[in-house]
């Protein structure tokens, strides 16, 4: 699903400024204000194409979703599938994750996604996964009490070492799926990378981990 770059992907982005938002540090603290509502706040990290973020934000339109997305060529694919959905309650930053303090402020974000995220499958790189402790604490900084992390992932041992990494963390883990479309999990949104790996007859791993404390 590897994408051949597009040279004229920033003019793109730039046409559509409702639904990517350009310089989102000056935001921080002040979201509400770009959905004009005070409805709750959920951001997907990794949107990829943008299907997750579409899909939910067209089955909820009583709360916002902000998809994050780091390579400018892909937003572009998510930008359209949003526009053409015609939906104001989903935007997008094409921005680092790795950043991610420095644009949510304390308590602003009610539910984080990940979906399908690179499993890093060395052990040197356990520190770049999306569920190590170091993004958990950045995580917990940015969300409300109690806010929970809904994960999705193909790749068995990143499931794995995600359950033990929540666990240590001293979350609540709830809903846990070693196969989530034989589950009676309800409302699930499918990501492009869950349809085709599905449609391969791969498992799907599914788990939601919560903040108490």
């Amino acid at each position: 699903m590897r994408l051949r770059n597009d040279p004229k992907a920033e003019e793109k982005l730039a046409e559509h400024p409702t639904v990517v938002v350009q310089e989102p540090e000056n935001y921080k603290g002040k979201w509400k204000t770009i959905f004009k509502n005070d409805n709750p706040i959920h951001i997907e990290i990794g949107t990829g194409k943008g299907g997750f973020v579409t899909g939910m934000a067209k089955q909820n339109p009583d709360i916002n979703y902000i998809g994050i997305e780091r390579f400018t060529t892909i937003v572009v694919k998510a930008m359209n599938n949003i526009v053409d959905a015609d939906i104001s309650n989903a935007k997008l930053l094409n921005v680092n994750a790795v950043n991610i303090l420095q644009y949510f402020e304390e308590g602003e974000v009610d539910r984080v996604y990940l979906n399908f995220s690179d499993p890093w499958p060395k052990d040197r790189h356990a520190r770049r996964r999306l569920t190590y402790k170091d993004f958990l604490d950045n995580y917990k900084q940015i969300m409300k009490k109690n806010g929970e992390i809904h994960f999705k992932t193909d790749n068995q041992a990143l499931f794995e070492f995600s359950l033990e990494s929540f666990s240590k963390y001293g979350m609540l883990l709830k809903n846990i799926s070693l196969d989530l479309h034989k589950s009676d999990i309800e409302g699930n949104v499918m990501t492009e990378y869950e349809r085709k790996f599905s449609e391969e007859g791969m498992r799907i791993y599914r788990c939601e981990a919560q903040f108490i404390s």
